[in-house]
Protein backbone atom coordinates (compact mmCIF):
# COMPACT_ATOMS: atom_id res chain seq x y z
CA UNK A 1 0.00 0.00 0.00
CA UNK A 2 1.48 3.31 -1.24
CA UNK A 3 2.15 6.48 1.24
CA UNK A 4 -1.75 8.36 1.75
CA UNK A 5 -2.09 11.31 -0.09
CA UNK A 6 -6.01 11.44 -0.25
CA UNK A 7 -8.22 13.73 1.97
CA UNK A 8 -7.17 14.19 5.58
CA UNK A 9 -10.40 15.26 6.91
CA UNK A 10 -11.44 11.87 5.92
CA UNK A 11 -9.04 10.26 7.61
CA UNK A 12 -9.48 12.03 10.80
CA UNK A 13 -13.34 11.57 11.02
CA UNK A 14 -12.79 8.06 10.57
CA UNK A 15 -10.94 7.24 12.65
CA UNK A 16 -12.95 9.78 14.91
CA UNK A 17 -9.57 11.98 16.27
CA UNK A 18 -6.82 14.48 14.82
CA UNK A 19 -4.64 12.22 13.05
CA UNK A 20 -3.50 15.03 11.05
CA UNK A 21 -4.09 18.95 11.96
CA UNK A 22 -7.31 19.35 12.86
CA UNK A 23 -9.74 20.80 9.87
CA UNK A 24 -12.80 23.21 10.45
CA UNK A 25 -14.95 20.58 8.63
CA UNK A 26 -13.61 17.94 10.83
CA UNK A 27 -15.25 19.94 13.95
CA UNK A 28 -18.53 19.81 12.10
CA UNK A 29 -18.57 16.67 11.53
CA UNK A 30 -16.77 14.37 13.89
CA UNK A 31 -18.75 11.55 12.97
CA UNK A 32 -17.58 9.17 10.26
CA UNK A 33 -18.00 10.18 7.17
CA UNK A 34 -20.96 8.68 4.59
CA UNK A 35 -23.91 9.89 2.93
CA UNK A 36 -26.20 9.06 6.13
CA UNK A 37 -24.59 11.12 8.78
CA UNK A 38 -24.34 10.46 12.37
CA UNK A 39 -24.61 6.38 12.69
CA UNK A 40 -24.16 4.16 15.51
CA UNK A 41 -20.91 2.25 15.77
CA UNK A 42 -21.20 -1.46 15.58
CA UNK A 43 -19.25 -3.53 17.25
CA UNK A 44 -15.75 -4.72 15.65
CA UNK A 45 -14.03 -7.80 15.76
CA UNK A 46 -10.72 -8.01 17.45
CA UNK A 47 -8.99 -8.36 14.34
CA UNK A 48 -10.70 -5.13 13.30
CA UNK A 49 -9.45 -2.89 16.19
CA UNK A 50 -6.12 -4.07 15.54
CA UNK A 51 -6.44 -2.92 11.73
CA UNK A 52 -7.56 0.10 12.90
CA UNK A 53 -4.69 0.96 15.97
CA UNK A 54 -2.42 -0.09 13.35
CA UNK A 55 -3.79 1.89 10.06
CA UNK A 56 -4.23 4.85 12.96
CA UNK A 57 -0.29 4.69 13.45
CA UNK A 58 0.66 4.39 10.09
CA UNK A 59 -1.46 7.53 9.53
CA UNK A 60 0.14 9.47 11.81
CA UNK A 61 3.82 9.20 10.90
CA UNK A 62 2.92 9.18 7.09
CA UNK A 63 4.92 5.89 5.97
CA UNK A 64 3.92 3.12 3.76
CA UNK A 65 2.59 -0.31 5.03
CA UNK A 66 6.01 -1.84 4.11
CA UNK A 67 7.91 0.48 5.81
CA UNK A 68 5.49 0.27 9.20
CA UNK A 69 6.13 -3.68 8.76
CA UNK A 70 9.65 -3.73 8.38
CA UNK A 71 10.51 -1.23 11.14
CA UNK A 72 7.92 -3.67 13.43
CA UNK A 73 10.19 -6.45 12.14
CA UNK A 74 13.83 -4.94 13.44
CA UNK A 75 11.43 -3.68 16.72
CA UNK A 76 11.13 -7.72 17.44
CA UNK A 77 14.31 -8.69 17.03
CA UNK A 78 16.34 -5.84 19.23
CA UNK A 79 16.30 -6.58 22.99
CA UNK A 80 12.83 -5.25 24.97
CA UNK A 81 9.16 -4.83 24.60
CA UNK A 82 8.55 -4.74 21.25
CA UNK A 83 5.54 -2.38 20.96
CA UNK A 84 7.97 0.39 23.35
CA UNK A 85 10.79 -0.35 21.08
CA UNK A 86 8.88 -0.37 17.89
CA UNK A 87 7.06 3.03 19.00
CA UNK A 88 10.57 4.52 19.48
CA UNK A 89 11.56 3.64 16.49
CA UNK A 90 9.22 5.57 14.82
CA UNK A 91 9.83 8.54 16.56
CA UNK A 92 13.54 8.28 16.34
CA UNK A 93 12.83 9.08 12.30
CA UNK A 94 14.13 11.73 10.86
CA UNK A 95 10.99 13.57 9.65
CA UNK A 96 9.46 12.66 12.76
CA UNK A 97 12.30 14.60 14.88
CA UNK A 98 12.26 17.75 12.36
CA UNK A 99 8.68 17.51 13.25
CA UNK A 100 9.47 17.73 16.96
CA UNK A 101 11.45 20.22 16.58
CA UNK A 102 9.23 22.55 14.92
CA UNK A 103 11.15 23.06 11.87
CA UNK A 104 7.79 21.90 10.07
CA UNK A 105 4.05 21.79 10.56
CA UNK A 106 3.34 18.32 10.05
CA UNK A 107 5.14 14.99 9.04
CA UNK A 108 4.74 15.51 5.05
CA UNK A 109 6.58 19.24 5.83
CA UNK A 110 9.57 17.57 7.54
CA UNK A 111 9.89 14.07 5.41
CA UNK A 112 9.66 17.08 1.98
CA UNK A 113 12.29 18.97 4.06
CA UNK A 114 14.40 16.31 4.79
CA UNK A 115 13.71 15.28 1.19
CA UNK A 116 15.00 18.10 -0.62
CA UNK A 117 18.01 18.40 0.91
CA UNK A 118 17.73 21.13 3.63
CA UNK A 119 18.86 18.98 6.77
CA UNK A 120 21.95 18.23 7.59
CA UNK A 121 23.02 15.26 10.47
CA UNK A 122 26.54 15.61 12.00
CA UNK A 123 27.56 17.68 9.59
CA UNK A 124 26.56 15.88 6.34
CA UNK A 125 23.48 16.10 4.31
CA UNK A 126 21.23 13.78 4.66
CA UNK A 127 18.01 13.61 2.30
CA UNK A 128 16.48 9.89 3.50
CA UNK A 129 13.09 10.81 5.85
CA UNK A 130 13.33 7.18 7.45
CA UNK A 131 16.93 7.79 9.04
CA UNK A 132 16.98 6.79 12.34
CA UNK A 133 18.55 9.40 15.13
CA UNK A 134 20.76 8.36 17.63
CA UNK A 135 22.10 9.61 21.21
CA UNK A 136 24.51 12.59 20.14
CA UNK A 137 23.45 13.20 16.91
CA UNK A 138 23.52 16.93 16.07
CA UNK A 139 20.95 17.79 13.76
CA UNK A 140 21.02 21.20 12.11
CA UNK A 141 18.92 22.98 8.93
CA UNK A 142 21.37 23.82 6.04
CA UNK A 143 23.41 27.37 5.66
CA UNK A 144 21.40 28.19 2.52
CA UNK A 145 18.99 31.27 2.67
CA UNK A 146 15.69 29.35 1.00
CA UNK A 147 16.24 26.32 3.59
CA UNK A 148 16.24 28.71 6.30
CA UNK A 149 13.52 30.90 5.31
CA UNK A 150 11.26 27.44 5.59
CA UNK A 151 12.42 26.32 8.89
CA UNK A 152 11.86 29.91 10.48
CA UNK A 153 8.83 30.01 9.13
CA UNK A 154 7.37 27.03 10.39
CA UNK A 155 8.70 27.43 13.74
CA UNK A 156 6.96 30.83 13.76
CA UNK A 157 3.75 28.79 13.05
CA UNK A 158 4.46 25.81 15.91
CA UNK A 159 5.07 27.98 18.35
CA UNK A 160 2.35 26.66 20.63
CA UNK A 161 4.32 23.10 20.17
CA UNK A 162 6.49 21.83 22.56
CA UNK A 163 9.92 20.47 21.98
CA UNK A 164 10.37 17.04 23.83
CA UNK A 165 13.15 16.99 26.74
CA UNK A 166 14.65 14.38 24.51
CA UNK A 167 15.92 16.76 22.30
CA UNK A 168 17.68 20.50 22.92
CA UNK A 169 16.95 22.51 20.48
CA UNK A 170 18.99 26.13 19.66
CA UNK A 171 16.47 27.98 17.72
CA UNK A 172 18.27 30.97 16.82
CA UNK A 173 21.03 29.10 14.91
CA UNK A 174 18.20 26.43 14.49
CA UNK A 175 20.24 22.96 15.48
CA UNK A 176 19.33 20.14 17.84
CA UNK A 177 21.33 17.42 19.74
CA UNK A 178 19.46 14.07 20.37
CA UNK A 179 19.87 13.93 24.53
CA UNK A 180 18.69 10.57 24.59
CA UNK A 181 16.06 8.32 23.25
CA UNK A 182 12.24 8.68 23.70
CA UNK A 183 10.85 7.16 26.60
CA UNK A 184 7.31 5.60 26.31
CA UNK A 185 5.42 8.27 27.48
CA UNK A 186 7.38 10.79 24.93
CA UNK A 187 5.93 8.43 21.86
CA UNK A 188 2.03 8.81 20.70
CA UNK A 189 0.02 8.06 24.24
CA UNK A 190 -3.18 7.88 21.83
CA UNK A 191 -2.37 4.22 20.29
CA UNK A 192 -3.03 1.10 22.28
CA UNK A 193 0.45 -0.27 20.78
CA UNK A 194 -0.35 -3.80 22.41
CA UNK A 195 -3.01 -4.40 19.90
CA UNK A 196 -0.21 -3.77 16.82
CA UNK A 197 1.74 -6.38 18.51
CA UNK A 198 -0.99 -8.86 18.81
CA UNK A 199 -2.08 -7.39 15.25
CA UNK A 200 0.88 -8.91 13.86
CA UNK A 201 1.50 -11.72 15.73
CA UNK A 202 -1.46 -13.64 14.35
Amino acid sequence: MSRYTGPTTRINRRFGQAIFAPTKAFERKPHPPGQHGPRLRRKFSEYAVGLNEKQKLRFMYGITEKQFRLTFEKAKSVRGVTGEVFLQMLESRLDSVIYRLGFAKSRAGARQLVGHGHICVNGQKTDIASFIVKEGDEIEVRERTSSRQLATRSMEESQGRTVPEWLTLNADALKATINRLPSTEETENSINVQLIVEFYSR
